[in-house]
């Protein structure tokens, strides 16, 4: 895999550009939402958090930011990745995903990378984007490997490894997770919830939260301060 700090940033075509329906909680706490075209509701809470919305801003800033989880997956080359030694002092975006996701997951990585092709070299390289799969049965760091670099960035960090473990990692960020299961129509799909968390790099906690309604322009204008971890 190529590391972050090295990976060129080529632009890419407008890929999809669907969102579904469900949007990110901005009251007090962080949800479930299908990434799928499944039937499943994902409207359960899964962790209180106080938050300062602002309608008129992207991004959710959080009045108690979380910590880091405590994670050690595998990356795209099969090597073990820990998510706090690895990102240590460095501003960092996470995000849980699949791979199989029809719509949102792609398009928030597209997302990402095509914002990070408007910043300034120096502000890339600093920037280290994670995916965390949540379907880990079906996205092995091989099939990790393929998908990030045409979904968002070579660059990119791809984890997979035990369900149990992603799950545990997401839900110290308040993130839900449910195992992969199949719709109506005979479909595996994932529930999770959809947001990207943005760590500082000055105390490595999460303190912004980004929706996946969140655009190419609302990330191109957040990441110079996120990078520099200030509040967007």
């Amino acid at each position: 895999m190529r590391n972050v700090l090295s990976a060129a940033r080529p632009r890419r075509a407008v890929r999809r550009t669907r969102l579904i329906a469900a949007a990110l909680a901005t009251a007090s706490a962080l949800a479930l939402s299908a990434c799928s075209t499944g039937t499943g509701t994902g409207d359960s809470p899964v962790a209180d958090v106080s938050v300062a919305p602002d309608a008129g801003k992207p991004g959710t800033i959080l009045d108690r930011p979380f910590e880091k989880p405590n994670l050690v997956l595998t990356d795209t080359t099969g090597k073990p990745y820990d998510l706090r030694e690895r990102t240590k002092g460095k501003p960092t975006l996470v995000y849980f995903g699949y791979t199989h996701c029809p719509d949102v997951c792609p398009l928030t990585m597209s997302n990402i990378a095509d914002a990070m092709d408007q910043l300034p070299k120096a502000d890339r390289d600093r920037l280290e984007v994670v995916f965390v799969t949540t379907d880990p049965e079906r996205d092995t760091p091989a099939e990790l490997a393929k998908w990030l670099p045409s979904a968002g960035d070579p660059g990119f960090v791809g984890l997979s490894g035990e369900f149990s473990k992603i799950q545990a990692g997401a839900r110290q960020l308040g993130i839900g997770i449910d195992p992969p299961s199949k719709d109506e129509d005979g479909k595996i799909v994932s529930m999770h919830g959809a947001q990207v968390m943005a760590f500082s790099p000055k105390n490595d906690r999460g303190y912004v939260v980004y929706g996946e309604n969140t655009t190419v322009e609302d990330y191109a204008k957040d990441l110079p301060k996120i990078i520099r971890g200030e509040n967007p």
